[in-house]
């Protein structure tokens, strides 16, 4: 039982978030109906609560953060580069407004009083962010449990026990009014899913200040009205909302964001703008993608700019085949986990060894898809997968093959896929963002061997650049950094890519984020639990 918070506090909150919205994510999936039927609500705010995780994770919260203010920040900012589609943008929103809570008043106890303020001006940001807010979203949701919480602090005189749960019990009540202030809801016999996927965020709080663990309820789901959009043909066929949903990261001066927002308003709908500081994640829904990046490139530095095809979208969230589809094959179920919340079939690889055609013949055929393009991440599996691409070809599959020879090149492609580009083009930019991608890897040698760094003895780490042995030591950290020393010597690099085995040091990834924000600033670390055997580490430098 907690009469404040502080970074320890935060640290679990966001851990036993992370963890409620990976439970719950397919259920909060499934309830999406709002602005269109896409079916990712959960995955989308799992994703971006992952990312802002990762980078609270880099924050020492007992040495330098006692009252969480660096925590916050990081989990903040991360959420804000690794934001997912609308759910995850305004997510993102919310946190940004509880870090500027705290960030306002330093001295100030992290009490049910100050709890109070942060989820009230979280609200009001994420309700700044949304051109056109609508009741009976997650920003209801958010306002509800607000109101609660300033309404509980005021007459309890800042009780943190309290202030917590009047604002999930107001969140969970908020909740279950949205299909009675939202007509899409009404019709489909929902509940909110953004709101949905917030009360996992305020449950997971009054779980750390209470120590008392609830489980999410269940909103029974009421018949659909029967002139509602009943089936998955009609969600595909009958979408009639603009084509292109456009999301990037904008470089710009906090003056030129209201202009922006008024083109952007007048060129499409469901648009969100947040951030602050030099640094904001767009999101729209437009006719005209091209235009909407020209707006961004009129007033800064668009970046990591993701244009999807909603119609298709629309499709794949109801199981519905599609035009196109990608199959990459995962050694480890937390890669095979990321891979698939981005829609992406996977062929999970049998431990230490390589899938069989059979097993890519039947990935391809559980896609549904016309066009399919297979991702082998390693040499091994890449004959067998142009066996396979042969075969599905003749079966009337356009199938093509590009020659990955790492889980992190096959991400890179996977990052840039693009369905509405003519299928030539998109693996073009696949196979060009692959291939420059540099990879290596961290493991440890069970047998003596003459390698191109030296002679290594059985234990010994060892550092794999492009398949060949160059580094040798006793430490997989220090091997690690002088990998990175040689993969970052060029210049020009923007983000390393991680991805953990099952085995590898707890501190490894804090130890490589650590070098390179030292001696390469400009560059953004990312990392993921992947879970593969052998491999401490798979590095990818893009």
């Amino acid at each position: 039982m907690r009469t404040h918070l502080d970074a320890e506090a935060l640290r679990q909150w966001a851990a036993l978030a992370l963890d409620g919205m990976r439970r719950h994510r397919r259920d909060i999936d499934a309830l999406n109906v709002f602005p269109v039927p896409d079916g990712d609500t959960g995955t989308n705010m799992y994703l971006t609560l992952e990312a802002g995780v990762e980078a609270m994770l880099t924050v020492d919260g007992t040495a330098v953060d006692e009252g969480g203010t660096e925590r916050l920040a990081a989990l903040a900012r991360g959420m804000l580069l690794g934001a997912r589609g609308n759910s995850g943008v305004i997510a993102s929103e919310l946190m940004r407004g509880i870090a500027a809570a705290r960030a306002s008043d330093l001295a100030r106890p992290l009490d049910g009083g100050w709890l109070a303020d942060a989820l009230d001006k979280a609200a009001s940001a994420a309700f700044g962010a949304v051109a056109e807010p609508k009741e009976g979203t997650v920003l209801t949701v958010a306002r509800a449990a607000a109101d609660a919480a300033l309404a509980c602090a005021a007459d309890t005189g800042g009780d943190l026990q309290g202030v917590t749960a009047a604002a999930a019990s107001a969140a969970r009540d908020a909740l279950a009014e949205t299909p009675n202030q939202l007509e899409a809801l009404r019709r489909a016999g929902v509940v909110d899913a953004g709101g949905r996927g917030y009360v996992v965020l305020t449950d997971a709080l009054l779980e750390v200040v209470t120590g008392v663990h609830r489980e999410l309820p269940e909103f029974p789901r009421r018949a659909p009205e029967p002139d509602s959009l009943a089936s998955p043909a009609d969600l595909v066929h009958g979408y009639g909302g603009p084509a292109y949903e456009v999301m990037f990261l904008l470089d710009a001066p906090d003056a030129a964001v209201p202009p922006l927002r008024q083109r952007l308003a007048a060129l499409g709908d469901s648009l969100v703008v947040v951030g602050g500081d030099g640094l904001w994640n767009v999101h729209v829904h437009v006719d005209d993608a091209g235009a909407a990046v020209e707006a961004a490139l009129a007033v800064g530095a668009p970046h990591r700019i993701r244009i999807t095809y909603l119609a298709d979208v629309v499709g794949a969230g109801h199981q519905q085949p599609t035009g196109r589809a990608l199959v990459v094959v995962a050694h480890g179920q937390g890669v095979a986990d990321l891979l698939e919340a981005s829609g992406v079939t996977v062929v999970r690889a049998p431990e230490l060894g390589r899938p069989s055609m059979q097993e890519f013949l039947d990935g391809i055929q559980a896609t549904g898809a016309t066009e399919v393009v297979l991702l082998p991440g390693d040499k091994d599996s890449r004959p067998v997968a142009e066996s396979a691409a042969l075969a599905a070809r003749d079966a009337g599959h356009r199938v093509a093959v590009i020659p990955t020879r790492s889980i992190v090149q096959s991400l890179a492609a996977v990052a840039v896929h693009s369905p509405d580009e003519p299928f030539d083009d998109d693996v073009v930019n696949m196979t060009r963002a692959s291939s420059a991608t540099q990879y290596a890897g961290l493991t440890t040698a069970i047998r003596e061997a003459l390698t191109s760094a030296g002679a290594c003895r059985v234990g010994d780490e060892l550092g794999v650049i492009r398949g060949d042995i160059l580094e040798i030591g006793s430490d997989c950290r220090e091997v690690a950094v002088r990998v990175l020393t040689r993969m970052l010597a060029r210049g020009g690099s923007e983000l390393v890519t991680v991805v953990l085995g099952a085995d590898a040091p707890a501190d490894l990834l804090d130890a490589m984020q650590a070098w390179v924000a030292e001696h390469h600033p400009e560059v953004e670390v990312v990392g993921y639990e992947g879970g593969q055997p052998r491999w401490h580490a798979i590095i990818g430098v893009e």
